[in-house]
């Protein structure tokens, strides 16, 4: 078959995967709730996001790296992208979030929303919390207590203003 006649069918194959990505204008934000999941389990900051519909495969891109405190007990990291499946009440197959147990990071792998609790899973271990916890988006840097540790916000990432003495 000649290459030329191949183009249309090319052409239509992609048009095909292409409508399986999400492709409205909707936030990652807007797609957790979608999924029954709160706005906080992402930072704010997230600059776009790819959603295979079909699979739940995803992909969210920050301008950065990101980490934070939360309640002074827990140290999050999230990757500069993150990925992973999800469908409803379940985040799986996750990588690019961690959180930092005693001296050592140990990837999230998994997240299960079970009524009012969210469940994350570490693999060989998972803790529960309220899914009020999460209802609002921590900032990098600085988590929920942006506003006491007087920092500012510029793209979802936190610069922290010294004053030079």
């Amino acid at each position: 078959m000649s290459p030329l006649l191949l183009l249309p069918l090319i052409l239509f194959a992609a048009a095909g995967a292409i409508a399986n990505i999400s492709d409205d204008t909707s936030s990652v934000y807007d797609a957790l709730q979608s999924y029954n999941f709160p706005i906080g389990l992402l930072p704010k900051g997230a600059v776009g996001y790819d959603l295979d519909n079909s699979t739940g495969d995803f992909l969210v891109y920050f301008n950065g790296t990101c980490s934070f405190s939360l309640e002074g007990s827990y140290q999050l990291g999230y990757q500069s992208s993150i990925s992973g499946r999800i469908s409803t009440n379940r985040l799986s197959n996750l990588k690019g979030v961690r959180v930092k147990v005693v001296f050592f990071w140990i990837n999230i792998v998994e997240v299960v929303r079970n009524g009012d609790e969210l469940e994350f899973s570490v693999g060989i271990a998972s803790a529960n919390f309220a899914i009020n916890n999460f209802v609002i988006s921590p900032q990098c840097g600085c988590g929920l207590n942006c506003k006491s540790l007087g920092n500012r916000s510029k793209e979802g990432y936190l610069v922290i203003l010294k004053s030079a003495v």
